[in-house]
């Protein structure tokens, strides 16, 4: 018998918003197995993202449910239909070679129509020049291994292509001043990546603002945070980094909070041109 794949982060997604429609219609498990013609276990492994579902079983559920909107149900049908790409995007040949949560973030970032990104000693994965990256991965504890370093940097860098082409996210990416003057790497390292951080900002696509030292405190100071928007608000998705990993975050407080702090970030940034200002004037003393 074969083993089943853990479901991926928005196989996981698809089946909480199955979960919450049920709710919403003030269903039981039990009332709503009996509503589609199923049984109570099925409608676990469905909502739980352990079974998958057909984007046609998706419209009959959203009906039962009498769920009437219907941006939100082509969003789900269009997620239970990926199922049927499993192992044929680029982020599935570094399976069981990468953590499970790199491949749901590069997952996101591929079905995302916009992303928010917030760093305070880093730069961003998406915007980061190979030089600086291998000077990052160099830092880990414990240090890791050839082959899962070169593995690691290569997965980060093919990230970066979520940037390129018609439909790429439109990407806002504050970063604070700090992360501009860390040398990761040493000097030489550094000046490159602010370089190729300035020839990234001139996307049309990119905005690139900086926190600078002189604004003081600012909400979510201690943290790593990526705000990706899906194609409608309830799919919108917070990744945060921790200690021990990546969480990713989906309830409607979770994401109003993490909406405002971003907001109040922005406010308290410059503009993209005055960021562009301060990432060259740092370059220039490095």
């Amino acid at each position: 018998m074969s083993v089943r794949k853990p479901p991926t982060e928005r196989q996981r997604r698809l089946g909480t918003e199955l979960s919450k429609m049920r709710e919403r219609a003030g269903l039981s498990p039990t009332k709503a197995a009996a509503l589609h013609g199923t049984d109570r276990t099925t409608i676990s492994n469905v909502e739980s993202g352990r079974f998958g579902v057909s984007a046609d079983r998706v419209r009959v559920w959203a009906a039962n449910y009498a769920c009437r909107d219907a941006a939100y149900i082509d969003a789900l049908t269009e997620m239970a239909s990926e199922r049927r790409f499993v192992g044929m995007n680029w982020w599935d040949e570094y399976r069981g070679q990468v953590a499970a949560a790199l491949l749901d973030l590069a997952e996101l970032e591929h079905h995302a129509v916009a992303i928010r990104s917030a760093q305070i000693t880093h730069m961003p994965g998406l915007l980061q020049h190979e030089d600086y990256a291998r000077a990052v991965f160099g830092e880990a504890v414990p240090p890791l291994a050839r082959d899962d370093f070169e593995r690691k940097l290569a997965f980060r860098l093919r990230r970066s292509g979520v940037l390129d082409g018609a439909w790429a996210p439109h990407c806002t990416f504050i970063i604070h001043e700090a992360a501009l003057l860390i040398r990761f790497g040493g000097s030489r390292v550094a000046r490159t990546q602010l370089h190729h951080l300035l020839e990234q900002s001139e996307r049309e696509n990119v905005v690139v603002r900086i926190l600078p030292f002189d604004i003081g405190g600012f909400p979510a100071a201690a943290s790593t945070t990526t705000y990706v928007y899906g194609p409608v608000p309830q799919l919108d998705t917070v990744q945060t980094d921790t200690p021990v990993g990546s969480v990713f975050l989906h309830a409607d407080t979770h994401l109003a909070n993490y909406r405002a702090v971003l907001d109040r970030m922005e406010q308290r940034a410059l503009s993209p041109s005055r960021s562009r200002d301060l990432i060259h004037e740092v370059a220039q003393q490095l």
